[in-house]
């Protein structure tokens, strides 16, 4: 996937908008590991797949923020529309 990078004046809630991939993959403890291969860092894991999904929603956040608050340029999925 491609990649474009600019520095822009946008919201939080855009970036929470945009469709990032998450991966996940199931760990032989039985525990989810989850990640936003995107985001850089952007990683989690859970009990169960449906708690990780919830946990990597907040580590997007997160990471988000961060981002925006240090001036970090946030990569966004190319070819994908906002809804």
């Amino acid at each position: 996937m491609k990649v474009k990078q600019k520095m822009t004046n946008k919201t939080l809630e855009y970036y929470l908008s945009l469709p990032y991939t998450i991966e996940l993959t199931p760990d032989e403890d039985g525990y989810w590991f989850a990640q936003i291969p995107l985001l850089k860092g952007c990683m989690t894991q859970g009990d169960s797949r449906e708690e990780a999904l919830v946990m990597i929603d907040e580590a997007k956040e997160l990471w988000l923020e961060t981002a925006l608050e240090e001036g970090i340029p946030i990569p966004e999925p190319v070819g994908v529309m906002p809804s």
